[in-house]
C-alpha cells in the first residue's frame, strides 16, 4: 500500500495518515495505545508512528492515569470475614485470625462468638487446628501442592521472615509468590512489590516495584495504594500521592489518613481532600463494627490492661 501522509492531526473517522474516510470496504482500526487515531492498515500506522509517537505516549499514560485512580476502590474478598462477611478492620493481623486449614481470616468478633456456643474449631470449615507447627505446616504444604494461590502466598511469607522450623530462603519465597500471582494471589503482588522495592532476595528495582503495586491496588489491595501514595509524595509527585491516599483513606486504612492531614498543614493537600478523606475513613470504620467485634476488641484491652499491671 503507497500511504501518502495528510494534513492535520488525522483525529476523526478518517485513517490519521492517508486520510482515507471508513466505509464498508474500508475498516479503520484505533491506535490501541491511546485510542485517539484511526488507521486503514498496519502500512499506515507504522508510516504515521513517528509524527505520532509523542501525543500517543502521552494520552497512553493519560488512559493508565485515570484507570489507576478510577479502580481498585473495594477491598478484594480475602478483606471480608466469610463468616459475618463484613470488612475485616485494619491492621487485619492484629483484628483476625488467619486458618491454615481452610486458608480463610476469621475476625475477632466472629471467633469470639463461635467459642461462646462452645465450638473450638476451624468457625469456616470445622477442621480442628493444628495442635503445633509441623501439623499446621503439613495442612499449608497439602494445600499448596493442590496449587492454592493463598496457601503458596502464606508459605512464601513463612519462608520469607523465616519462622521456628523452617530455615528464611529468600528464593524459595520470590518462586511461591510469583507462582501464587499467576494464579490470582492479590497478596503475592504486594510481597513481590516489597522484595523489590527492599531489595530483599533479589536485585532493588523501585520501577518493577511500582508496576506490582499498581497491580494489587487495581483489584483493591489496600497496602498497596498506600504504597503507591508514598512512593510518589517521595518522587516529589504530591497530587498523584494524595489521590492514592484519598482511596486507601476510604478503605479504612488511619495511616493513609494520618499522611493526608500532614500534607494538608503543609499546604500540600486541599482543606476539601482532607474532609474528603475523613467522612471516607469514618464511612468505613462504622462499616467494620459490629457487637461481637467490639466485645472481642473490650476483651482484648482488659487482657492488655491486666498483664501490664
Amino acid at each position: 500500500m503507497n500511504c501518502v501522509p495528510v494534513d492535520g492531526d488525522g483525529v476523526g473517522e478518517a485513517c490519521a495518515n492517508c486520510g482515507k474516510t471508513g466505509s464498508d470496504t474500508v475498516k479503520l482500526k484505533s491506535c490501541t495505545a491511546c485510542r485517539l487515531v484511526k488507521y486503514c492498515g498496519v502500512d499506515c500506522q507504522r508510516a504515521h508512528r513517528k509524527l505520532h509517537k509523542r501525543a500517543c505516549k502521552q494520552r497512553a499514560a493519560e488512559l493508565k492515569d485515570e484507570e489507576l485512580y478510577s479502580q481498585g476502590h473495594e477491598r478484594p474478598e480475602g478483606d471480608f470475614c466469610p463468616i459475618c462477611t463484613l470488612p475485616i478492620p485494619i491492621p487485619m493481623d492484629k483484628n483476625s485470625g488467619f486458618n491454615v486449614c481452610c486458608m480463610k481470616r476469621i475476625c475477632n468478633g466472629c471467633d469470639l462468638a463461635v467459642k461462646k456456643k462452645g465450638m473450638f474449631d476451624c468457625a469456616f470449615c470445622r477442621t480442628r487446628y493444628p495442635g503445633n507447627d509441623a501439623d499446621a505446616m503439613a495442612m499449608i504444604q497439602a494445600r499448596v501442592a493442590k496449587k492454592d494461590p493463598a496457601a503458596m502466598n502464606h508459605l512464601g511469607e513463612k519462608y520469607g521472615h523465616g519462622i521456628p522450623g523452617l530455615q528464611k530462603d529468600t528464593r524459595k519465597a520470590m518462586e511461591l509468590w510469583e507462582e501464587a500471582a499467576e494464579l490470582g494471589s492479590i497478596g503475592a503482588l504486594f510481597n513481590l512489590g516489597s522484595a523489590y522495592f527492599l531489595g530483599e532476595g533479589v536485585q532493588r528495582d523501585k520501577a518493577k516495584a511500582a508496576d506490582l503495586f499498581k497491580r494489587a491496588a487495581l483489584q483493591g489491595h489496600l497496602g498497596s495504594r498506600c504504597n503507591l501514595g508514598c512512593i510518589e509524595g517521595k518522587m516529589g509527585n504530591h497530587d498523584h500521592a494524595v489521590r492514592h491516599l484519598l482511596i486507601s483513606a476510604k478503605m479504612g486504612d488511619q495511616g493513609s489518613l494520618e499522611m493526608i492531614k500532614t500534607a494538608f498543614k503543609a499546604g500540600l493537600a486541599t482543606k476539601e481532600q482532607y474532609a474528603e478523606a475523613l467522612k471516607g475513613y469514618q464511612y468505613a470504620v462504622e462499616e467494620m463494627k459490629s457487637p461481637d467485634r467490639d466485645e472481642a476488641k473490650r476483651l482484648e484491652d482488659q487482657k492488655a490492661r491486666i498483664d501490664s499491671e
